[in-house]
């Protein structure tokens, strides 16, 4: 009897025992992975800017003898308005200033096409000139133009250790010549003005074996 109401006690008391709560604590799993809401992008580009070197100022310079039809820059002109921004970046202020010297030449309000002032203007606009950096990926042209001008000032400059061109020099014998096929001619005037810096000796990878250079490949 004892036993029996023992049991019963026991099943009643289970019977009201409140249920064990078996709930996880863990947070419910989120799959995050492509899940891009909190994650910030940053875009960054380089501008590239565009500087008044020595290729930048003889191009200006080829430019400038197309309206004055003489070998040396004049006074005051889009040429030496350049040059007194040698080294620095290209802006709106070095382009007035260029066609300030343009405007002296011409005497007229407007620039000229192809003139300094366009030239300077392309250059800000399209970006820094690539071409001597791919100029061995590029077909010579047998001219005397822009690009084989600009490598004709750096085998100067590598003579002189000049930033600008000397009168009378390789360069400005070779401006007298732009936009002209590389004749026997024109070569005969870049020696004589390497000649002029050198004292007398043509150099090994000078103007001159500059522009013979230019000339073989763009019979190759």
């Amino acid at each position: 009897m004892a036993s029996r109401m023992l049991r019963i006690n026991r099943n009643v008391f289970l019977a009201t025992r409140p249920a064990a709560r078996i709930a996880s604590q863990r947070p419910p799993f989120r799959n995050n992975i492509n899940d891009l809401s909190n994650h910030r992008f940053f875009t960054t580009t380089q501008i590239m800017s565009v500087q008044v070197d020595s290729n930048f100022i003889s191009q200006i310079t080829a430019a400038e003898k197309l309206i004055t039809g003489k070998d040396e820059p004049a006074k005051g002109g889009p040429t030496a308005k350049a040059q007194q921004h040698a080294g620095q970046n290209l802006t709106a202020q070095v382009i007035h200033d260029i066609t300030e010297g343009e405007k002296l030449l011409t005497g007229k309000a407007e620039v000229m096409q192809g003139g300094p002032t366009s030239i300077a203007q392309s250059a800000l606009t399209s970006g820094p000139s690539t071409s001597t950096n791919n100029a061995n990926n590029s077909s010579a042209s047998g001219k005397l133009d822009s690009e084989t001008l600009s490598k004709i000032t750096e085998a100067e400059k590598k003579l002189t250790g000049k930033a600008q061109p000397v009168a009378g020099g390789p360069t400005a014998q070779a401006q007298s010549h732009a936009k002209e096929p590389i004749t026997s001619e024109a070569l005969h005037d870049i020696t004589e003005g390497e000649k002029k810096v050198t004292g007398g000796e043509r150099v090994k990878g000078g103007p001159t074996s500059t522009a013979q250079s230019e000339l073989a490949k763009s019979r190759s």
